[in-house]
Formats: C-alpha cells, structure tokens, sequence
C-alpha cells in the first residue's frame, strides 16, 4: 500500500503500470503518453522501494526483482528521472536526501588509504570491461563534441586540445603534473603533440601498468613516466598542473588540501587546469546506489562550493567553462558499445554485473539529461599576469598547429594486458 501511495503522488507526467508480485497492478499518472509499465516481482523489492528508492531501483533491476514490461530499461529510467524532476516527488525522497546531506562528510572523509580502496573498487575492474566500451586512448571522462555528431574517437580527441589549449603549453619540455591520469591518455598526448615532460599520477595499479606500457610502446618513456602517488604526496613544483574526471573522488572535506595541493605545485607563473562534474542546483549527496556500487567515496560538486574553497586558496580564477550536454552525449556512445559486447562481458563477469553496469551508465546519462549534472573546468594561476589579457590564445592554441615531435607517430592503442579474474564491487 505505502508504495502504491508514493507512485500516485511521483507520476504525474505519463503513465506508468505497475504489475505486483501479488498478482495485483496498479496504473499512476495522467493516463496521457508516455505509457510505459514494469513488472516487481518480490514483496522485498516492493517495499525497499518505498524506504530507499535511491538504492533499491538499481538493486532490484541488479537482482532481477525488477524488469521492464512496456519500454526498455533506458525508457523506465527516463520517465522516472522526468517524473522526479518535474513531476510530483515520491515521499520519502526528502527525508533520504536530508540522511544522506547528514553523513556526506563522513562518506566522503577519502584520506590516502582509503581513497586507493575507492579508486580500485571501480578502476581496477579486469581491463577488458573498458577496453571494449571506451575509445581506444581509453578516456574514462567527458568528451567534447563541437559538432554534436563526431564520433567517440573524434570527440576524445578534441577534449584532449581544448583542455591543452588552456594549459598553454607554449614551448617545448614544459613540465606537467596530471593528477588522476588514468591509463595514460592525456599525458602522452601532451608529451608527444607538444614536447611536454609529464608525470602522471595514478592510485589504480591497473592504470599503472597499462599507462606504463604505453609510454614505452609509443617511445615516450624519456619525456613521460607514471607513478602510484597520491596527489597529496608530490613536492616538486611544475609549469603545469592537469587533472580531468579526478576531482569528483576528492571528498567535501578534502577541497581545501586538494586545491592547496595545486597551488604548492604550480611555480610562480605555472597554470593549472581542472576538468570534473558537477551539478547545477546546488550543494546535495552522491545517490546512494552509486556511492555504493561505482564510486563510493565520489561527489560532484557544485560549482558554488568549489570557488568558495579556491578564493581562499591563493589560486587566481582565471577560466570557467561548463560543458552541459557534452557528457550525456559521451555516455551514450560507452552505453551503446556496452550494449554491443554484453554477451562478451557477462562471460568475463556475470548477468548481475552486466545490470549493474547497464544500470549504471543509464542513469549517469539521464543525469547528464534531465538532472542538472553537467562538466566544469577551472582555469588556476598562481600569478596575476601568467596569462594574456584575452581569451584568443585558447582559440589559436586549439585551431593552430601543435609543438608536434616530427618522429613520433599515433600513439598505440590501449589494449589489456592479460586476462584475468576479479573481485566484482
């Protein structure tokens, strides 16, 4: 009865059908288009879905005690996340979202240790997995599409420049820190387009490894290297620091020593650049099936509470830029070449994962879509006049050539370097 109570007051756009596990349905909303329904097959399942919606939706599709009977899974979720956001509200959401804003910061309390736990929870997941659903530079953040309809390698490229663009990398062998450098994308890319010297920080083992054996491949060991460091750990100031899809695992409580961190690496004329989600109505919590299953310990931010902590920090504020479609439109791409190889995946995993992920992708694009999620990238200075007076050198940088090395080639493409069994999160 309780849940049937909070669908009535949630669908109010729509209709939705719902078939119970005692043999009973009920119809919620305006009776209008869209018209989809779906099938809860546990009394367990119905009732965790009045209590906790937040985690008990991706739960019971995970378990099977949820399925779609009218619509496909990315259908459901759509209507679901268009009911939330301009619909009604189903009741409880208030009440779990106020726990959640409670115990944000000791869910995001992310010291060293823990953040290496985090970050191979999701980023050591066996190499295959992203292999197959990401570009072949194996870029696991936010493309930028200028057209809308470049293909995922295209757009990955293009957010390599423009971010290149704004660390104005200027002349040969400037050295650069790339805090979260993931499987190395982003840093070969710097050293090989523009001579830079880069270190890659990484708290992911399989990272490491697999970025390791691509600078080597591609004959950059001399300009590129890659370390198991947290960011909190490097002393040495550079001319550049990077950090792209990294700042979301901070934590709230660690804001001031990250962008203290920045500040302490950058030399006195260096420029930092900052690439992360982020949301647009304000400080909130991470949903608790995501914190739980994909990135425990991850938030993203508001901008609001980003430069509240970086006016503090002695860094200038050089460059905002938001990106708001950018990410769903990069979602879909890793969504449909998830879908492609599903049969593929489910074998090195099992149908429970395939759902997860599925689940997972899914609703990270609809927040991207309808929930107020977007990118943001931060420009930092330590010095007033590091930069020129106008915008136009990011433009020229971006559509002009590069300090291209005339030896190199493309660079090698990712590919896993063994096969092997893993813990499932």
């Amino acid at each position: 009865m309780f849940l049937e109570v909070a669908l009535a007051r949630l669908i109010k756009i729509g209709t939705l059908t719902v078939f119970y596990p005692d043999g009973s349905q009920g119809s919620y909303g305006s009776g209008q288009n869209p018209q989809l329904a779906l099938k809860i097959r546990t009394a367990r399942a119905k009732r965790r879905l009045f209590f906790n919606p937040g985690l008990a939706l991706g739960e019971a599709y995970m378990d099977g005690d949820l399925e779609p009977v009218s619509g496909d899974l990315f259908e459901i979720l759509d209507f679901l996340a268009m009911n939330s956001m301009d619909g009604g509200q189903h009741p409880m959401d208030k009440l779990m979202e106020k726990v959640r804003w409670f115990r944000r910061h000791l869910d995001q309390f992310n010291p060293a240790d823990r953040s290496r736990r985090n970050v191979a929870h999701h980023y050591d997941l066996d190499a295959r997995l992203y292999s197959l659903m990401l570009d072949e530079d194996q870029q696991y953040s936010c493309a930028y599409f200028t057209q809308g309809d470049e293909t995922l390698e295209e757009a990955q490229m293009k957010k390599k420049r423009h971010i290149a663009a704004k660390l104005k990398l200027d002349r040969p062998e400037l050295e650069v820190v790339d805090i979260g450098c993931g499987w190395g994308g982003m840093a070969l890319y710097l050293a090989q387009e523009f001579g830079a010297r880069v270190t890659g920080l990484t708290l992911s083992t399989e990272q490491l490894k697999g970025a390791t054996r691509r600078a080597q491949e591609a004959g950059l060991s001399d300009l590129v290297r890659f370390e198991l460091m947290d960011y909190r750990d490097w002393k040495k100031p550079v001319d550049r620091v990077v950090s792209v899809g990294m700042f979301e695992h901070v934590g709230v409580n660690h804001y001031k020593t990250f962008f203290d961190a920045v500040r302490s690496m950058l030399k006195e004329d260096g420029i930092a650049l900052i690439h992360a989600i982020g949301r647009a109505d304000g400080p909130g919590s991470t949903n608790p099936w995501i914190a739980k299953y994909i990135f425990p310990g991850g938030y993203s931010p508001a901008l609001s509470e980003v430069l509240s902590v970086v006016e503090k920090s002695g860094l200038w504020t050089t460059d905002i830029e938001v990106l708001r479609l950018h990410y769903a439109k990069t979602l879909e791409h890793w969504r449909q070449r998830f879908a492609a190889h599903r049969s593929t995946l489910a074998k090195i995993y099992d149908e429970r994962f395939c759902r997860m992920f599925e689940f997972y992708l899914i609703g990270s694009e609809l927040a991207f879509r309808r929930m107020g999620h977007m990118n943001w990238q931060l420009q930092l200075t330590r010095k007033l006049a590091a930069l020129p007076l106008s915008r136009d050198y990011m433009f020229d940088a971006e559509r002009g050539p590069s300090l291209k090395m005339p030896s190199l080639g493309k660079l090698p493409a990712f590919e896993p370097a063994r096969q092997r069994e893993v813990v499932q999160p």
